[in-house]
């Protein structure tokens, strides 16, 4: 009689094929503070701001007291702003969270598939052998994993540095799109204050207006058109404040703000133009080397071009399984129980019949060209982008120094004149407030070339790093986003 069984030499050989996944990759994915590294270096290096991981609660408490001591009752600016948004926008911390999964997915996908264990137990021996007639036990090892382990490897590198840049990608577009809410909020109260003081000539006005009336020097058509500028304007105010509130809660949701966090201030006015900005020849080369997009479209590239070495490696070998054990032999022939063990390996693949593969390769051989042909889309874009932002930076400057320097002074004169011309009766209210409504056109198309000029720089960053996905300001009527008293701050 005979027993056989095959046992555990095939563990030993399972776990030294896993062995060669890198202990230094795995540390890698399982630490969250090793993985937002290279996050949290871009936002210095690019934005020169902090960037917070907040995966427990005593970090997101800390956060919201430091976020607090930076907002309330605080007038910010916008560096300000953007670093509050980058500490407290919930939707760049799910970004930041997400690159957790993608750490975790790439750890899961470098280790190698666990053995499978099988125990055979056959009928029950009574001749004393022992309790079984059979045992069999075999542990079998998927081969075809441990040879694209190296491959497998790269992909899971690849991928996991993608989610990297992606989240990179996520800190410059909240930067970006906080700087423009911030521009838009301040534009629309300085633009406002500039309709309260226009308002208040036109009251004046409207109240002379109606003494001439009662004395008779002016009819009721010439009073109708003096009251009619200060209704005007008492419209365009109710407009501007409706807009001021609208762009100051973009600004808010941008930052994360909520409950007391939200009595904050912005200021009456933007920033002055600067004397003179630099213009940047280079720019080209410039997004080329820096966007964060084209980074991430090489490594999907790279990725492609293993994948397909892959494919054309294990065309003819889809399922190959290594079966490893040992058999033990007993045999009882009267005079005693003998044993001996033989060593057993069985490999397990597919044969090729129907399935030679190469569909498997003619994809992946597409899969190359469709992401060679999108990095190179991509980078004719880049270029076009950064020439177009660099173009709207230097042109905005040069526009609003115009009006800055030529056209307010010339409407700054004419009101003066004007206004000492009535004093002397020689100018009637009528082109007082002609004059009047000029300059108060004049200083709006101003403020939003400003305006215009601040959103173009804030592009410009977009252009060369990254993160333009939320679109540039529109730079349209500024009348038409602004609001406030134009009293302190907003």
């Amino acid at each position: 009689m005979r027993v056989s069984r095959k046992s555990g030499l095939a563990l030993s050989v399972a776990l030294l094929i896993s062995a060669c996944t890198s202990p230094q990759q795995v540390a890698k994915f399982a630490d969250p503070k090793a993985a937002f590294a290279p996050v949290s270096d871009s936002g210095r290096k690019v934005l020169g701001k902090d960037t917070a991981l907040l995966m427990d609660v005593p970090a997101i408490e800390a956060n919201a007291k430091r976020v607090h001591a930076m907002v309330q009752g605080k007038t910010l600016d916008a560096d300000t702003a953007v670093q509050v948004a980058l500490l407290n926008n919930r939707g760049l911390q799910a970004a930041y969270a997400q690159l957790g999964v993608s750490s975790a997915e790439a750890w899961q996908s470098v280790m190698m598939p666990n053995p499978v264990v099988s125990i055979g137990v056959l009928g029950i021996n009574a001749d004393g052998v022992g309790a079984f007639r059979s045992i069999e036990g075999v542990i079998a090892n998927n081969l075809l994993a441990a040879f694209t382990q190296e491959g497998r490897s790269h992909a899971a590198d690849v991928k996991f540095r993608q989610a990297q840049l992606t989240a990179v990608e996520k800190t410059l577009s909240v930067a970006v799109d906080t700087r423009r809410a911030w521009v838009d909020a301040v534009a629309a109260f300085e633009a406002a204050g500039l309709i309260r003081e226009a308002q208040g000539t036109a009251d004046a006005a409207s109240e002379l207006a109606a003494r001439l009336g009662d004395t008779g020097y002016l009819n009721k058509a010439d009073q109708a058109r003096e009251h009619a500028f200060y209704a005007e304007l008492t419209g365009q105010r109710a407009q501007a404040k409706l807009a001021a509130t609208l762009a100051k809660e973009a600004l808010t949701r941008q930052m994360g703000l909520w409950g007391q966090d939200v009595t904050y201030f912005v200021p009456n006015a933007l920033p002055r133009l600067p004397g003179q900005v630099k213009s940047r020849p280079h720019i080209e080369r410039d997004a080329l080397k820096s966007r964060v997009d084209l980074a991430i479209a090489r490594l999907d590239l790279d990725s492609m071009a293993k994948a397909r070495g892959m494919t054309e490696a294990t065309r003819y070998v889809t399922d190959l399984e290594l079966v490893v054990g040992a058999e033990l032999e007993r045999e009882n022939d009267g005079g005693g129980i003998e044993t001996k063990t033989t060593p057993q390996v069985e490999l397990d693949f597919a044969i090729p019949i129907f399935d030679s593969g190469k569909a498997r390769l003619k994809r992946a051989e597409a899969a190359y060209m469709l992401a060679a042909h999108q990095l190179a889309e991509r980078a004719v874009n880049v270029r076009s982008e950064a020439r177009a932002a660099h173009a709207s930076y230097l042109g905005t400057h040069q526009i609003a120094r115009h009006y800055r320097n030529a056209v307010l002074p010339l409407r700054q004169t004419i009101e003066e004149e004007a206004l000492l011309s009535y004093n002397g009766m020689i100018t009637n209210t009528f082109e007082l407030l002609a004059d009047t409504r000029a300059r108060l056109n004049s200083n709006l198309t101003e403020a939003s070339a400003r305006r215009d000029f601040w959103q173009a720089e804030a592009n410009l960053v977009a252009a060369v790093h990254g993160g333009g996905g939320g679109g540039a300001g529109s730079g349209g009527d500024t009348q038409a986003s602004v609001a406030g008293d134009g009293s302190g701050g907003h």
